[in-house]
């Protein structure tokens, strides 16, 4: 199978620059534990499609942050990690906030649009390869200026089940917010593949009443969620 090596994902730099500013000179020791974890992992995924899927970053960036966590030699609580995978991930949405604003009806168009695609690429994807993420979106709703989508299957979610690592996956899950956030958006999320059998994705402005029905919580699994006010 075609798997992204560690050398060839370039989210390894800003991981790197992590530990370096934490650990000092034991990073490098830390590093190749991780180099260990990620080929270890490599050897029990199923076949993502590497560099053909399209949501290949994604899915081999987060494989890195599972391999990341196991290696850190004092186990910190994984929410020290989340500033970190915010940046690691969700870094261009901040440049991206500067002209881009969901509460504006047409930016609001503009990025259904962008998940519509994402979702058709996604929907190809699964076919060749039925271990990534498996997307389904609705139409546009024009009137409320609200895109949903959700995912059914998400390959960090069935990883982490299966490599005892459901503890980290929220670090994933929850750099959405984030990225949302930094384009004047609001998430409404009432669960992932984590903690609920789908995860659903609810976007509008930040300044749309729908968000002002809602607040965010973190669940007694540290994932957050959406809930009725």
């Amino acid at each position: 199978m075609g798997h992204i090596q560690l050398d060839k994902l370039s989210y390894r730099k800003g991981v790197k620059k992590w530990l370096r500013s934490r650990y000092g000179d034991e990073a490098e020791n830390i590093w190749k534990r991780v180099e260990d974890n990620y080929n270890g992992y490599l050897k029990t995924c199923p076949d993502y499609g590497g560099s053909k899927n399209g949501h290949s970053r994604a899915i081999y960036g987060g494989l890195l942050v599972f391999a990341l966590y196991p290696a850190l030699p004092d186990k910190p609580p994984v929410s020290e990690l989340q500033d970190m995978v915010y940046e690691m991930f969700m870094s261009p949405f901040k440049k991206l906030g500067k002209i881009f604003n969901l509460n504006r009806p047409r930016d609001m168009w503009l990025i259904d649009k962008v998940f519509r695609k994402s979702g058709n690429r996604d929907r190809k994807d699964a076919v060749r390869y039925p271990a990534g993420f498996i997307n389904v979106d609705a139409p546009y709703d024009k009137a409320n200026h609200a895109a949903r989508y959700s995912f059914t299957q998400c390959p960090h979610a069935e990883f982490a089940k299966s490599h005892g690592l459901l503890h980290v996956l929220p670090l994933l899950c929850n750099s959405d917010y984030w990225g949302i956030s930094q384009i004047h958006g609001a998430l409404i999320r009432k669960g992932t593949c984590g903690n609920s059998s789908v995860c659903d994705y609810l976007v509008v402005g930040d300044k749309n009443p729908i968000a002002d029905k809602y607040r965010t919580v973190r669940d007694e699994n540290g994932f957050i969620v959406s809930r009725e006010k």
